[in-house]
C-alpha cells in the first residue's frame, strides 16, 4: 500500500508540472554589427554628375521649382552637382555650378579654395556669367529663339544653359549649322541635351553685360 501510495502521489506530481508546461527565458543580446558593413563619418560618393545623363534623369529629379530665373539656377546647378557648393569633379570642375578656373579667372576670381568656401561668390558668378554670355550670344538669341533646331525648340534659357555646358563658342556653331556641330562633354552632356532640358524658363531679369566681372 505504501508503494501504491508513493507511485499516486510521484505521478499526480509529474501531472501538476506538465500542465502547466515548459518555460524558458533568455535574455536579448544586441547583435555585433561587422566592422566592414558599419558607415564611416563624412562618406560621400563622388561621380561626374553628367554621366548616363538618361539614368540620372530617371532616377533622381530635381525638385521643381518654378520657371523664373531660381528654377533655373536650381534646375541647372542640380544637374552639375545636386546643388553641392563644396564639389569638386574628376576634372577639377569647381562648386555648384561647376565651374573651370579658366572661367572663372575671366570674371576676375583667382583664388579656387576661397570660391569653394563662399557661397555668395559661387551665385554671384553664375549670374555675372549669364550675363556675360548673354551678351557674345545676343544676336543668336535674338536670331534662333523661338526656332525648331533638331526637334528641339529653342529658347533663351536653353541657349544660356548650353553655353554653360560648352562655351558660348561652341553653342554659336551649333546654332548656326542648325544642330550639325553639337559637342558633348567628357562625360556625354551634349548642346542639344542642355537646349531641351533647360528650355523654356524666364530669366529675362539678368540683364546682357559686356565683358561682365564679379
Amino acid at each position: 500500500m505504501k508503494r501504491w501510495i508513493g507511485f499516486i502521489l510521484h505521478l499526480a506530481m509529474i501531472v501538476v508540472l506538465t500542465s502547466f508546461g515548459t518555460y524558458t527565458i533568455t535574455k536579448k543580446k544586441l547583435a555585433e554589427v561587422p566592422d566592414f558593413l558599419k558607415v564611416g563619418e563624412q562618406l560621400e560618393l563622388f561621380a561626374p554628375q553628367d554621366s548616363i545623363a538618361g539614368i540620372v534623369e530617371e532616377e533622381v529629379n530635381p525638385p521643381f521649382l518654378g520657371k523664373k530665373y531660381y528654377g533655373f539656377k536650381e534646375a541647372l546647378a542640380f544637374k552639375e552637382s545636386q546643388g553641392r557648393y563644396h564639389v569638386v569633379n574628376t576634372l577639377g570642375y569647381l562648386g555648384k555650378y561647376q565651374f573651370g578656373s579658366s572661367t572663372l579667372h575671366l570674371m576676375g576670381v583667382y583664388d579656387m579654395e576661397s570660391f569653394l568656401d563662399d557661397p555668395e561668390l559661387q551665385e554671384k558668378v553664375f549670374e555675372t556669367n549669364i550675363a556675360r554670355n548673354k551678351w557674345i550670344l545676343r544676336r543668336d538669341i535674338k536670331r534662333f529663339n523661338g526656332k525648331t533646331i533638331g526637334g528641339i525648340k529653342v529658347t533663351e534659357s536653353g541657349i544660356i544653359a548650353a553655353a554653360h555646358l560648352a562655351g558660348a563658342g561652341n553653342v554659336k556653331k551649333y546654332l548656326r549649322s542648325y544642330g550639325k556641330e553639337d559637342v558633348t562633354d567628357a562625360y556625354g552632356s551634349s548642346i542639344s541635351y542642355y537646349l531641351k532640358k533647360f528650355g523654356g524658363y524666364d530669366i529675362s531679369n539678368i540683364e546682357q553685360k559686356q565683358n561682365a566681372k564679379v
